[in-house]
């Protein structure tokens, strides 16, 4: 029996990684063990509770006003521990977080086989975004297995030197988790609220984008609600206390913007499918969107994810406060380039990547 352990510790990864755990425990030929860092404790354990997954290694590394350094030092020194107790086979980690990036040190100093999931993403701008850029390459260095969720992605990894037989074509984990937790009959508060008018959904929270980008945006937004009676704007909005006291000071009178806590992926997941657009700074809501077929305008200058860009289902507007304002109102008044966009496309796979890495697991 293979053991395997599974490192994440932030709320995206979490919804990427828990139906590959999911589907690992569901085999008998595999030991399967998760640690969380807690590197975004209350995000992290509303996904975890949403897909029923129980840690059996918690960090809680969580502080406040933490930086890059406590953080990456502070997974590096507790996993090790963990580590030696769990004696994994391989150790999986997943995308560009400074967690998954330490846990990989980690397992290169204790000469541990890591299984890259969601690996080969580039900008080829290592402060874009920051630090993710890094830290994905940095892992794709110390990896043994790579799991591309795209043929780009693999095609980045091939151009970068990696063994063709390290790289698996898997698809993208985050559609297994939309299949799970989309439903027909969902219903929300947020949704009676805003039924009749055109629900702008937004996630801001990338650290370039702190300080003046994120004013910006919050600026556009403001300017489009004053113009505009037919909208509301549903922002779920991250615990990072330099977000909430810019957002709130922005944004301040506005009836028709509903600053809500984190959501939950059941919760996340369903309003992002009814909603009429949606604003991002996020990578993983760029693959969810472009899935559910809703116009998303990217709020980046660079994206690593430029299949949803170039099939049409996202647009890269970058925090311009005048460019944002042009682009919503593009989409609220022009039915033709509203369609043109809002169309379900299988750019990131079709649910069933969870599956192909046990396969991989089983057969290596």
């Amino acid at each position: 029996m293979k053991r395997v352990l599974l490192v994440f510790g932030t709320r995206p990864e979490a919804i990427k990684m828990c139906p590959l755990v999911k589907e690992l425990k569901s085999r008998k030929n595999f030991d399967t063990a998760v640690c969380v860092t807690g590197q975004h404790h209350q995000m992290l354990d509303q996904v975890l509770a949403d897909f029923s997954v129980i840690p059996d290694y918690d960090l809680s590394l969580m502080r406040n006003n933490q930086t890059l350094f406590d953080i990456t030092a502070s997974v590096l020194q507790s996993v090790k521990e963990v580590l030696k107790e769990a004696k994994p086979d391989v150790v999986l980690v997943h995308g560009d977080t400074s967690s998954a990036f330490a846990c990989a040190l980690a397992c290169f100093y204790m000469q541990i086989p890591v299984g890259h999931v969601e690996a080969g993403l580039r900008t080829y701008d290592i402060y874009s975004p920051y630090p993710e850029e890094f830290n994905r390459r940095a892992i794709s260095i110390i990896s043994r297995y790579d799991f591309a969720p795209t043929e780009r992605a693999r095609e980045n990894l091939l151009t970068e030197g990696k063994e063709n037989s390290s790289i698996f074509l898997t698809g993208n984990t985050v559609i297994d988790a939309l299949k799970t937790t989309v439903r027909r009959d969902y219903t929300h508060p947020e949704l009676e609220w805003s039924k009749g008018s055109k629900l702008i959904f937004v996630t801001v929270h990338r650290r370039e984008n702190l300080g003046n980008p994120m004013r910006r945006i919050f600026c556009a937004l403001r300017r489009i609600l004053e113009e505009r009676s037919d909208i509301k704007v549903l922002y779920p909005i991250h615990l990072n206390p330099l977000i909430i006291n810019t957002a709130r000071r922005e944004l301040a009178g506005c009836d028709r913007v509903h600053m809500t806590e984190p959501l939950g992926p059941l919760d996340c997941h369903n309003i992002m499918a009814r909603s009429y657009m949606i604003l991002t700074d996020s990578g993983g809501v760029q693959e969810e969107a472009s899935f559910l077929g809703k116009p998303t305008l990217v709020l980046r200058e660079k994206s690593e994810r430029l299949e949803g860009i170039e099939s049409g289902a996202l647009r890269l507007v970058g925090t311009d406060e005048s460019s944002l304002c042009k682009e919503m109102m593009r989409l609220l008044t022009d039915g033709a380039a509203y369609e043109a966009m809002a169309h379900t496309n299988n750019a990131y796979g079709n649910g069933c990547a969870s599956k192909i890495i046990a396969d991989v697991l089983e057969k290596l």
